[in-house]
């Protein structure tokens, strides 16, 4: 982590205790206890690449992040157990719902809900017997529940990689480049290789067509669609409540989100057949075949593809 340059260190001093100021419940935290955090949130997001950033823009930052929040996390790292009593109480209900959105029966979504707790404390660590911990990747920038979705879903597609023999995570990878490193360097395709398709696919070689295919037909989506999506995967929002946003019908809603959700597996099918060289019968063939593997129908493991596409937006 850079330092926070000393002209901007007075300025980046007040932000913070203005920060603690404005929490309603800060949890008996000072400054000092998430000057950490915040500086080093705003070295990545905005001294790095603007590093003459005026006052008022550090301050307008800093003001954006969630008091609340991330004092809340902040203070279940430090060991707070009232603070841990308030995550779980007020967040296994978000927890739970995106594990059962993205499971394919009760049972799995109980099982990775569990999971998602047990990374949160901490249970695992590292070669000096610190524990690990993905709070530390909060930064306070989004909602609480939007990260925890995000990290419910994050931990859902390792574990189908990981089911399904794709390339395995590195412990020590910065958990929001997760949703990016999902294939091996090699990205030779099906059409120049005489290998078995299975074997390609198994390291790697197909998500990353799948993923970059995704991306693509999701980047061709109108303004709306694609916020539509974001909506009902990212933000969990039911189809009613989606309709409200934009003034219409829940019906309408419903069949919007349908014929979006066609013409992504449409674009990924057409992408892959004309910029990665798979025949119809690979399209046909794997996508099922990798459904399956993972215990999933064709459309859910789409959307957990997408959320895996749209969380990428929601880190960088």
């Amino acid at each position: 982590m850079s330092p926070i340059a000393e002209k901007h260190k007075i300025t980046v001093e007040e932000a913070i205790e203005h920060l603690i100021s404005r929490a309603e419940n800060p949890r008996g935290l000072t400054g000092a206890d998430i000057a950490g955090r915040v500086s080093a949130t705003l070295n990545k997001y905005l001294l790095n690449d603007s590093p003459n950033a005026a006052h008022t823009e550090i301050e307008e930052f800093v003001h954006d992040i969630r008091a609340d929040d991330l004092c809340l996390i902040v203070a279940c790292e430090k060991g707070d157990e009232k603070a841990w009593d308030d995550l779980v109480a007020n967040f296994d209900s978000t927890v739970k719902s995106a594990a059962r959105k993205i499971s394919s029966n009760n049972e799995d979504a109980e099982d990775l809900a569990s999971s998602i707790w047990a990374e949160l404390y901490g249970l695992r660590t590292d070669a000096d017997g610190n524990k690990k911990s993905k709070l530390a990747y909060y930064s306070g920038r989004g909602s609480l529940a939007g990260w925890l979705r995000a990290v419910v879903s994050q931990l859902a597609v390792d574990q189908f990689r990981k089911q399904s023999k794709f390339v395995q995570t590195e412990d020590d990878r910065e958990f929001e480049n997760l949703a990016n490193e999902v294939a091996a360097s090699d990205h030779n395709h099906f059409a120049t290789h005489g290998e078995n398709p299975e074997e390609l696919f198994a390291q790697g070689q197909a998500e990353s067509d799948v993923s970059e295919a995704l991306q693509v037909a999701i980047g061709e989506l109108a303004a709306e669609d694609r916020l539509i999506l974001k909506l009902y995967y990212f933000d969990d929002l039911k189809l009613k409540d989606i309709a409200a946003t934009f003034g219409y019908h829940e019906a309408t809603a419903s069949r919007r989100l349908t014929r979006v959700q066609s013409e992504i597996r449409k674009g990924v099918e057409k992408e892959l057949k004309t910029r990665h060289g798979w025949t119809d019968a690979e399209v046909k063939r794997h996508l099922s075949d990798t459904a399956t593997s993972l215990g999933l129908n064709l459309e859910t493991m789409f959307a957990v593809l997408t959320l895996a596409v749209l969380m990428q937006d929601f880190w960088t």
